[in-house]
């Protein structure tokens, strides 16, 4: 049911974020010795259980601008409102901000142009698009291939501008979209490929395709654990999140997969936990995390207003 997968894929972003919220920056060594298996708190941040970060802050401002429609100027009204003032954070603060999203949102805050915002030098390729874009992938679902494609970058360019930021969002946007059609993982990822591969194999992507080359030239699902980084940089996200998604077959074994990998944990199990939600709906969640997740049942009803923008028809 489509319902399911909607409130799934925002659950399950804020759910795979809280539980790498504690060991954020923890190494894989030591999170082989002592793995997180369940919604724990405090450790880095020091925040109680089930809290989320700005992953999950963005991905729900996202949200709630498109319950109103596709409207740059609104989403970046929103993301100025949380940098600034706290808006759909757990506590009322923001804490763990990127820095390039920092600049960004600052940038949008001083009045410049939302798609011109996200710094475009290569540098500035951190996961602080892909950790927010997943309620996208519901609004542009029945688009075509280009609609998809354009809105996925405009939405990255707020923040993140380099061509390679907004590839890697275009390509999980249609990961997203395939599963919401009722594909199986596997077949999501297989039609994304080729899909994006078409699409990207043209100018000005065409010399960026290469960052690419092991999603979507050969198959991330079959690399061993040990070539597989779990950095803040985009396409290390990316691959390290699709690898937990494609090689588990509960949303707890993909979440605890892709935090226990180690290092940027909260948005690599955000990002993984947003395809698991959809896959295999909120009804296959743990009701002991969700129990746990911070301000969840105001998450809950801001997915249903989103199914009930998008997939409702007055």
């Amino acid at each position: 049911m489509k319902k399911d997968k909607v409130i799934g894929g925002l659950v399950g972003v804020c759910v795979g974020d809280a539980l790498g919220v504690p060991v954020e920056f923890v190494s894989r060594d030591k999170l082989r010795l002592n793995p997180i298996k369940d919604m724990v708190g405090y450790g880095t941040y020091n925040q109680p259980p089930g809290t989320w970060s700005d992953d999950s802050s963005l991905t729900l401002c996202l949200a709630e601008s498109l319950c109103k429609g596709f409207n740059i100027l609104d989403i970046a009204d929103k993301f100025i409102k949380w940098l600034f003032e706290g808006y759909w954070t757990p506590y009322g603060e923001t804490f763990d901000v990127g820095n390039t999203t920092y600049i960004a949102i600052s940038r949008l805050k001083s009045g410049i142009d939302p798609l011109d915002a996200g710094p475009k030098d290569e540098f500035s390729n951190g996961n602080g698009s892909l950790m927010r874009i997943l309620p996208l992938s519901f609004y542009v679902e029945k688009m075509n291939k280009e609609e998809q494609f354009e809105k996925s970058h405009k939405v990255s360019r707020l923040t993140h501008g380099h061509l390679r930021s907004q590839m890697a969002c275009g390509i999980y946007i249609q990961i997203a979209v395939n599963l919401l059609k009722g594909n199986s993982p596997e077949v999501a990822y297989e039609k994304a490929k080729e899909i994006s591969l078409d699409y990207y194999s043209r100018e000005p992507y065409l010399h960026e395709l290469r960052h690419f080359d092991r999603i979507l030239k050969s198959d991330i699902r079959k690399l061993p654990l040990d070539l597989i980084k779990s950095t803040g940089y985009v396409i290390d996200t990316l691959e390290a999140a699709l690898w937990s998604f494609l090689n588990s077959k509960t949303f707890r074994d993909a979440v605890l997969t892709a935090v226990n990998l180690g290092g940027d944990t909260d948005t690599i199990g955000a990002v993984a936990g947003g395809l698991a939600g959809i896959y295999y709906g909120y009804s296959a969640i743990p009701k002991d995390w969700v129990k746990k997740i911070t301000k969840v049942d105001e998450i809950i009803e801001l997915s249903e207003r989103l199914f009930k923008a998008i997939y409702i028809q007055d």
